[in-house]
């Protein structure tokens, strides 16, 4: 079985630049795998009219880019749903020339259109368990941070690398309670 993996984040900032779209390819992600772990449906494309709204004052998308985010929401439709627990998410990479900086500003702008997510698709915050509520108030917090030039760089991308996988913890246990489920009867049981 191959491993299906999120569309590159280069070909994904190209194809968003060149229509004309002011969101970056993490903050597409972020805001995809928000409305997901919100309840998005699974089996429809009711995010659409959510995502050209925000994005694009209501506006749809050229084809190609509406293609890659489709990849990128199958991707990571399959992982939130897994039983693995894994989520990949699309930030800036060597590939893209990124710097330290430009890695921490991806991190923070997926987290917060993540949450932007999360309201766009009607997520019951007010109602969420602790556990949940905690996990938003972590992703609010690590939205926030930086990183300072002045710091030994090397331990700041050590802790930033932690930082991402926190991320990810709280955006699995925000989707644990919140997010969809594929249907089980998808494939016959054979006895």
């Amino acid at each position: 079985m191959s491993e299906t993996t999120l569309p590159d984040y280069l070909t994904v900032a190209t194809e968003l630049q060149s229509a004309s779209l002011a969101v970056t390819p993490a903050e597409m992600h972020g805001l995809l795998t928000g409305m997901l772990s919100g309840g998005l449906n699974l089996t429809d494309k009711s995010w659409q009219p959510l995502i050209f709204d925000y994005t694009n004052e209501g506006m749809g998308w050229p084809d190609r880019v509406l293609t890659l985010a489709e990849a990128t929401l199958k991707v990571t439709t399959s992982e939130i749903t897994g039983s693995g627990m894994e989520l990949s998410m699309l930030l800036p990479d060597e590939d893209a020339s990124a710097s330290l900086f430009d890695l921490a500003d991806g991190v923070s702008d997926w987290i917060n259109h993540f949450i932007s997510g999360l309201g766009l698709v009607g997520a019951p915050l007010n109602k969420a368990s602790d556990g949940t509520k905690e996990a938003l108030a972590d992703l609010e917090e690590m939205a926030k941070l930086g990183i300072d030039e002045e710091d030994d760089l090397e331990e700041q991308a050590q802790l930033l690398e932690h930082v991402i996988e926190h991320v990810k913890a709280c955006a699995l246990t925000i989707h644990a309670e919140f997010g969809a489920r594929p249907s089980e009867d998808a494939a016959p049981t054979i006895h």
